[in-house]
């Protein structure tokens, strides 16, 4: 790949990154009287193996075998100011996978669609990205174990970049046990 190309796709994982922190996604960042769900106790190593297994078994699924931008499962705070100081986290992994034609892109697109069900994930959109002028189709899953969060996106290239599919897998908000 190219100099151009490699920044593009860097590019690319970084705005998925920034997506993720600005609370643009499935997961719900509203303050704990709002939130759903109590977050549990556990240690952040445990819970980035579990998205990082997770994220990498969603590779296998795509059945695609290019190449992977670098990086893996980060703990980030998460939640308000104050939930924020008391040790309230979620892991983000955040990678694209590219270096293939766009043939076998859309395939493991639909390989992935196609086989998260039957891999404990609950489909809740396979479809077009009507945000989108090149309407690309997107996957969003939740893991009905775990509820981990799972995005994935078709991303075509078309302003000069890499043709790719790019993947956000995300934790819950949980209460480190870590942190100090």
């Amino acid at each position: 790949m190219n100099r151009r190309n490699r920044r593009n796709v860097t590019a690319l994982a970084l705005l998925g990154a920034l997506t993720l922190v600005s609370g643009c996604t499935l997961m719900d960042s509203e303050p704990s009287s709002e939130r759903s769900y109590d977050p549990q106790p556990r240690a952040h190593q445990d819970v980035q193996k579990e998205v990082g297994d997770l994220s990498s078994r969603a590779l296998d699924m795509t059945q695609v075998k290019g190449k992977v931008t670098d990086g893996g499962p980060a703990t980030y705070p998460c939640g308000s100011d104050e939930e924020k100081k008391e040790g309230l986290r979620n892991v983000r992994h955040v990678w694209s996978v590219y270096g293939v034609d766009d043939d076998a892109l859309d395939k493991g697109m639909q390989n992935l669609a196609a086989q998260l069900p039957g891999n404990g994930w609950k489909v809740v959109k396979n479809g077009p990205n009507e945000n989108t002028e090149s309407r690309r189709i997107e996957v969003l899953a939740v893991h009905e174990q775990t509820h981990t969060q799972l995005e994935a996106r078709r991303m075509d290239g078309s302003k000069g970049g890499e043709t790719l599919i790019n993947f956000a897998v995300y934790s819950r908000c949980f209460k480190d046990t870590d942190a100090k």
